[in-house]
């Protein structure tokens, strides 16, 4: 790489010094005017209108136009004498964060290369600085006549610099702006996002201009004698828009064919057409028995209680008739030691009472249990008696 100018860095007190180089080159291929007639060149010649001769470029220098037209000689001189501190310095002024800078304002690309071996340390120090903090640096310097403005930051293992315009070069956006205020559906943007993220991403190495190369493929075939062979007609883009939806919708569409992509991103599936569902059959009915046992629940469950009380109040019973049963037996033995004879009359007569007592334990267990399972009621009788 040629340099195009020598300085150095101004980092606080230490100076880097280095060579400036272009980053950038243009591959645009360039046309000579000729004379249709016999194809000779049109070149441009520089006279001077008080002569009316050429002058060659020796003898041509700089002046500047006064808004009464007349012109007022600048030297080289004049301008070399001016005091600016930046004219072979880049001077870093501030560190920010990279998201500071306004893209706007980039200009021509440059890479700083350190200038032989002892700047070979700073240059490192500088560019291992800016790597760890995640910071660019703003910088002024003099390059072609007039101080600029730049930004430095680090492309791999080198200090790469930007020119950028000054804030009062880039213009408002306001006026570009739409004047007419417009309102924008949901499903308009669902589209637009579906079309983004059909389209996805790329490979920026990928790129390249297919216009150079169709012109490069026909000048090749001109100088050769082969005919020109004529390019497809692009498909027409552009004009009036009058359904922005199906538009929308075409540009999804032949986005995936041209990629091919069968499968629709998520967002396409919120904003595609509804189908409307086929009517269907009621369910049909398995029987009755699903049905009534699931009604049943409540009142099984209710009777399960009842029965529950039922029993209890049963058992219950049982057992008073079993104690009274259980002391008038006792009594009567004890009773019997006195008198045999009042013994067999006492003995019979508590045996009536405990019969009667168990009858009536019997009649009210029978009327309780009426309405058990006969399993149930079968548990209840053995328990009475």
């Amino acid at each position: 790489m040629r340099s195009i100018w020598n300085g150095a860095i101004s980092f606080g007190l230490v100076s880097i010094p280095i060579k400036l180089v272009n980053a950038t080159e243009s591959h645009s291929i360039s046309f000579r005017q000729i004379h249709l007639e016999d194809g000779g060149r049109i070149r441009y010649r520089k006279f001077c209108e008080l002569e009316e001769k050429e002058v060659a470029s020796a003898e041509i220098g700089k002046g500047y136009e006064a808004a009464d037209g007349a012109i007022i000689p600048i030297t080289e001189e004049d301008l070399a004498s001016l005091p600016i501190p930046t004219a072979r310095t880049i001077e870093i002024v501030a560190f920010v964060p990279a998201d500071r800078i306004d893209p706007l304002q980039m200009d021509a690309a440059y890479y700083l290369s350190a200038n032989g071996v002892p700047a070979a340390k700073p240059y490192t120090l500088l560019r291992e600085a800016l790597k760890r903090n995640k910071k660019v640096a703003i910088a002024k310097f003099a390059l072609r006549g007039r101080e600029r403005l730049g930004m430095l930051r680090v492309v791999d293992d080198v200090i790469a610099m930007h020119g950028l315009l000054w804030p009062d070069e880039v213009r408002a956006p306001e006026e570009a702006a739409p004047e007419t205020q417009v309102t924008v559906r949901e499903a308009e943007l669902d589209l637009a996002d579906a079309l983004m993220d059909t389209l996805g991403e790329v490979d920026m190495e990928s790129l390249h201009d297919d216009y150079r190369s169709a012109v490069e493929e026909m000048i090749e075939a001109k100088a050769s004698g082969e005919g020109v062979v004529e390019a497809p007609a692009a498909t027409e883009g552009g004009g009036k828009v009058i359904d922005l939806m199906a538009a929308l919708k075409s540009s999804v569409k032949a986005a995936k064919e041209a990629r091919g992509d069968a499968a629709a991103p998520e967002r396409e599936a919120k904003v595609s057409p509804v189908t409307p569902l086929k009517s269907r059959t009621a369910p049909k009915e398995v029987g009755g028995k699903k049905s009534t046992s699931t009604k049943a629940k409540p009142a099984a469950s209710g009777g399960g209680t009842a029965r529950k009380t039922t029993a209890r109040k049963s058992a219950a019973s049982s057992r008073t008739a079993a104690a009274d049963k259980a002391s008038t037996s006792k009594a009567s033995t004890s009773r019997a030691g006195t008198s045999p004879k009042a013994g067999t009359s006492s003995k019979a007569s508590t045996s009536k009472a405990s019969g009667s007592k168990a009858d009536a334990s019997k009649v009210a267990a029978k009327k309780t249990t009426a309405k058990k399972s006969p399993a149930k009621k079968t548990a209840s009788r053995r328990r009475a008696s």
